[in-house]
């Protein structure tokens, strides 16, 4: 499915990069579950990042009950980045260096999750979708736990994608200066993991710790 363009999601400068298919958006959000939220508190922006999850056309993030940014987000209008930087590009003038990257920004309401059920569920999700089968073998959760937490959601219906890939986009005459140029990629890189000092003893990390890889 591809979205029609509105004033907000229109990408204006360099739009040869735009995408508002869902098979761009979609893969840079799952890849993704840093985001920054932004809104206004108290008549001030504020930007704050936090991890956000992707079911369907919705994207979902949490946090404390008490926190300032879910307050302002709740029922009004939000403005949610993700972005994957992939490499620099070193192009024959400082004029043309560049990034290569990929972002998504989405527009909306933010809508709260009221009921108890649905937020375990969305919270169930969130977890499975970073590290398969682990939420099955945690402590079960606890109702306390639940009140203390808020879960915001926000419909796609107003994004896009702003894309960028490739070589230096120099000018003409300069590809004959005799200077280094191209890209210097760049990606995130899983470590291996580190054992909590108070560990039971014997205790070996699971499948989906070992296997766990972002972007």
């Amino acid at each position: 499915m591809t979205q029609t363009p509105t004033e907000r999601t229109r990408v204006k400068r360099l739009n040869k990069r735009a995408h508002y298919d869902e098979a761009t958006i979609h893969p840079i959000l799952d890849a993704q579950p840093m985001c920054t939220v932004g809104y206004v508190f108290g008549g001030s922006p504020y930007v704050t990042p936090t991890l956000q999850w992707r079911e369907g056309n919705h994207i979902y993030w949490h946090g404390s009950a008490a926190s300032r940014m879910l307050e302002a987000c709740e029922e009004t209008q939000v403005c949610v980045n993700v972005t994957l930087f992939d490499g620099m590009v070193m192009a024959r003038s400082a004029f043309n260096h560049s990034c290569n990257y990929r972002s998504v920004m989405a527009f909306g309401t933010a809508h709260k999750i009221t009921d108890v059920a649905e937020k375990e569920q969305k919270l169930k999700t969130f977890v499975d979708q970073l590290f398969p089968g682990r939420w099955e073998i945690l402590r079960k959760m606890q109702a306390k736990e639940l009140k203390a937490t808020t879960i915001l959601g926000l419909e796609l219906n107003e994004v896009s994608a702003k894309v960028r890939n490739g070589p230096p986009g120099d000018d003409e005459e300069d590809y004959a200066l005799p200077l280094w140029a191209g890209v210097i990629p760049m990606v995130t890189t899983v470590l291996k993991p580190v054992d909590d000092p108070r560990l039971i003893a014997g205790m070996v990390p699971p499948d989906h710790v070992l296997g766990f890889k972002i972007g």
